[in-house]
C-alpha cells in the first residue's frame, strides 16, 4: 500500500501565527488569521482527518480505523473506538496559558480525558522559553497564593530549549509553550486542557479568558520541580504506554519504512524530503508500505503504538 495523506485541520488560536506558511510552505485557509494548530492526524467527533488522495480519497480517519483497521493498521492494536493518537503542529506567536492535562486516575472525576504528550522543537526564535514544572521551593500552598495574587509566573520553571530538542509532558505536568516556537506535538487522543493562569491578559473588552483553577489544582504534580529537556542516548525520543516516537536522520538515498512490517506507523518530514513528500508533511504508512527514499538530508519523526 502507498502512504496515506490527510487534509490538515487548521485551528485559529489567539496565540497563533503564520509559521506553517513561512517555514513549511503551507497554503493556509486565509492570509490574515492566526493559526496556532494544524491537526495532522485527528479522529475526534468534532474534528476528522479526511484522506486527500489515493485509494481512500474522501474517507475519514475514523472510517479507516473502524472499517479497515487490520488492513491498514495491523493486528493486536488497542481496542479503542477512535484512533488513539492526535498529531499536531503548533505555531506559538504568543505565550500559551499555563495549563495541565488530567491524569487517567483523575480525568473521569472531572469529566475530562487523560492526555499525555510530547513536544519536538522544529524551530524557535532566539530567547523563546518553555514553561515546564515548578521552581524549586514552590508548593501547593505558595502556588494557590500566587493564583490569588496573579503571580503564578513566578512559581513556574522556564527552559530555553534548542532546535531539535524534545520533552515528555506526562499528564499532571504543569506546562506552557512560550512565544516563538514551531512544535510537533504527539499526544493521546484527548482535547482536555485546564488553564490555571493566562498571564493576567484580557481581551479588548477587558475580559479575562476562562480559567479552570479547581480542576488544575486537582491535576498538577507539585513534586515536579525544575525539569529539563529530555537527555537522550539514542534516536528514541519517547517510549511510553501510549506511543513511541523516534527521530531519524537520513542521508540522500537512505530509506525509511515501518519499523515492524505488519504494523503501521506515522511519519512527519521535519526537514528535507522523502520522494515527493516535502518538509512539514505527515504521512500514515499502512502495513507493508514500501520504503521511502530521502532525496536530500532529512529529519523524520516516526510514531508507533
Amino acid at each position: 500500500m502507498k502512504p496515506i495523506t490527510f487534509k490538515p485541520l487548521y485551528m485559529e488560536r489567539i496565540w497563533g501565527g503564520r509559521k506553517l506558511e513561512t517555514i513549511y510552505a503551507r497554503e493556509l485557509p486565509d492570509p490574515i488569521t492566526p493559526f496556532g494548530e494544524a491537526w495532522e492526524i485527528a479522529d475526534r467527533e468534532d474534528a476528522q482527518s479526511i484522506v486527500d488522495s489515493g485509494e481512500f480519497l474522501g474517507k475519514s480517519l475514523h472510517e479507516l480505523w473502524t472499517i479497515h483497521r487490520e488492513e491498514i493498521f495491523g493486528k493486536n492494536l488497542p481496542d479503542s473506538e477512535r484512533f488513539p493518537l492526535l498529531i499536531k503542529i503548533l505555531d506559538s506567536a504568543d505565550d500559551l496559558s499555563i495549563q495541565v492535562h488530567p491524569p487517567a486516575e483523575i480525568a473521569p472525576k472531572l469529566g475530562g480525558e487523560p492526555k499525555t504528550e510530547m513536544w519536538f522543537i522544529a524551530d524557535r526564535e532566539p530567547g523563546s522559553k518553555l514553561y515546564v514544572g515548578l521552581k524549586n521551593g514552590a508548593t501547593r500552598e505558595t502556588f494557590e497564593q500566587a493564583i490569588k495574587n496573579g503571580t503564578v509566573a513566578d512559581q513556574v520553571h522556564a527552559i530555553n530549549p534548542h532546535k531539535g530538542d524534545s520533552i515528555f509532558i506526562e499528564s499532571g505536568r504543569l506546562h506552557a509553550i512560550g512565544a516563538g516556537f514551531l512544535i510537533h506535538e504527539i499526544q493521546q487522543n484527548s482535547d482536555t486542557t485546564y488553564r490555571v493562569f493566562d498571564w493576567n491578559r484580557t481581551d479588548s473588552a477587558g475580559i479575562s479568558r476562562q480559567l479552570h483553577v479547581e480542576q488544575s489544582l486537582a491535576c498538577i504534580d507539585f513534586t515536579d520541580t525544575e525539569p529539563e529537556m529530555d537527555q537522550l542516548d539514542s534516536d528514541i525520543l519517547v517510549t511510553c504506554p501510549h506511543f513511541t516516537t523516534t527521530l531519524h536522520h537520513l542521508a540522500p538515498g537512505e530509506t525509511i519504512t515501518n519499523s515492524t512490517p505488519a504494523r503501521f506507523s506515522i511519519i512527519t518530514v521535519v526537514s528535507g524530503s522523502l520522494e515527493t513528500h516535502t518538509k512539514g508533511r505527515t504521512l500514515l504508512l499502512p502495513t507493508g508500505t514500501p520504503s521511502l527514499v530521502a532525496t536530500v538530508p532529512s529529519s523524520i519523526l516516526q510514531i508507533t503504538l
